[in-house]
């Protein structure tokens, strides 16, 4: 059996921008309280930057995490989110798209993100369908620094820092 290699992502700038302006509280699937993963750092890094960030993971349901209370379950927030980030594998992507539409019209949800590496197309057609934007295989902390000017303080995605080998005449 030959296996398919899905199409490359490809998401316009624009739209990513509008997505991180109008999003305000974000529930994070896969949540870790350890300080040394990757979730955690975006948490704290979405929150330093006036989101409120929910976390959600059924391991550590009713501690807290950066200040905020961990859910089991999507359907356990008491409040309405706009976006889900997602930092679990792709294959259990598709769980949490169901859970998301299973909150139904009214839940608010106008944005799943699924994180670097990962990447459900069926999971993402399906909340297409019910007039959810989704963006696959990016990171919202990367996206911001990038699209709101946070990486050019270090010349990064300004020309100045390059791997590129400089040629000396």
């Amino acid at each position: 059996m030959v296996e398919q290699i899905p199409p490359p992502l490809f998401y316009d700038d624009d739209d990513i921008h509008k997505i991180l302006k109008s999003t305000n509280i974000i529930a994070l699937v896969g949540a870790s309280p350890k300080w040394v993963r990757p979730s955690n750092f975006v948490m704290k890094y979405m929150q330093g930057k006036g989101f409120r960030v929910i976390p959600v993971n059924p391991s550590f349901a009713g501690k807290k995490i950066l200040g905020e209370t961990v859910y089991a379950t999507l359907a356990d927030i008491p409040l309405k989110f706009d976006m889900i980030d997602i930092f679990r594998s792709s294959i259990a992507a598709a769980g949490v798209v169901d859970e998301a539409l299973d909150l139904g019209p009214d839940s608010n949800i106008k944005t799943i993100w699924m994180q670097l590496t990962v990447r459900n197309d069926a999971a993402a057609r399906k909340a297409v369908a019910e007039g959810i934007q989704v963006v696959m295989d990016r990171c919202p902390k990367i996206e911001y620094g990038r699209l709101f000017g946070e990486l050019g303080w270090s010349g990064v995605n300004s020309g100045i820092i390059t791997s590129k080998r400089r040629k000396f005449s």
